[in-house]
């Protein structure tokens, strides 16, 4: 399970408080006081399982930070903030916030909470356009079709779909898999063909997985 969390937190101690409380229970925590510098780093590197965000940022009210995200990922967000008013939850709900916990709050709830999206992002089957996803058996399928793919190009299906229409490193692919740090870049190109092999796309005119030059590849499907 990917337990990369990308929290954005402009109280440094409360942001400390949270990310050391994360990393007891293995979360890989990247922690930023401006949102800006956030919403950066997700769109660089969009590996990230889960988002904790306050509504109290700098320059930018956390409302609008979430309107932002949810332009650019699928990734789930948690809000964490004090306005834990009625209003200001059914408002952050429907800007397409996947929970709220409203402070103060015991972290441990916290966690649980993270835990129960995590296992719920991973039961069930996704449907994005001609591809229906189970995450929990790794299994891909294109109408009714099923797709073989090895589990390390379902990985990297995966991370292109869920960041369809998203240019993506070669390296950022690299880094959703489970593929060894030191392997070469260069070996996702290998995988990324046979994914294409397997779902029938052409390389020379492809309908599902683009290449850029000199960058990467991006899924528009």
């Amino acid at each position: 399970m990917n337990k990369k969390v990308l929290l954005i937190e402009d109280d440094l101690q409360m942001q400390g408080f949270i990310a050391d409380y994360l990393k007891e229970y293995d979360f890989i925590c990247s922690a930023f006081s401006h949102p800006k510098d956030a919403i950066e780093e997700l769109e660089k590197n969009g590996s990230y399982s889960i988002i904790i965000l306050d509504l109290m940022l700098p320059d930018i009210d956390g409302f609008d930070v979430l309107k932002k995200i949810k332009s650019i990922s699928d990734t789930p967000v948690i809000i964490s903030s004090a306005r834990g008013d009625i209003g200001n939850k059914i408002h952050g709900f429907d800007l397409g916030a996947d929970d709220y916990l409203a402070k103060p709050y015991e972290p441990r709830e916290l966690v649980l909470r993270i835990e129960h999206i995590l296992k719920k992002s991973l039961s069930g089957k996704t449907t994005i356009g001609e591809f229906t996803i189970d995450k929990a058996n790794r299994e891909v399928s294109l109408g009714d079709y099923s797709i073989d793919l090895t589990k390390i190009e379902f990985e990297i299906f995966l991370f292109l779909v869920e960041n369809r229409n998203k240019i993506s490193s070669r390296e950022q692919i690299l880094n959703a898999t489970s593929l060894d740090e030191n392997t070469k870049n260069r070996t996702i190109d290998t995988h990324i063909s046979n994914i294409r092999n397997k779902i029938g796309d052409d390389p020379k005119e492809p309908k599902y997985i683009k290449s850029v030059w000199g960058i990467g590849y991006k899924f528009v499907g």
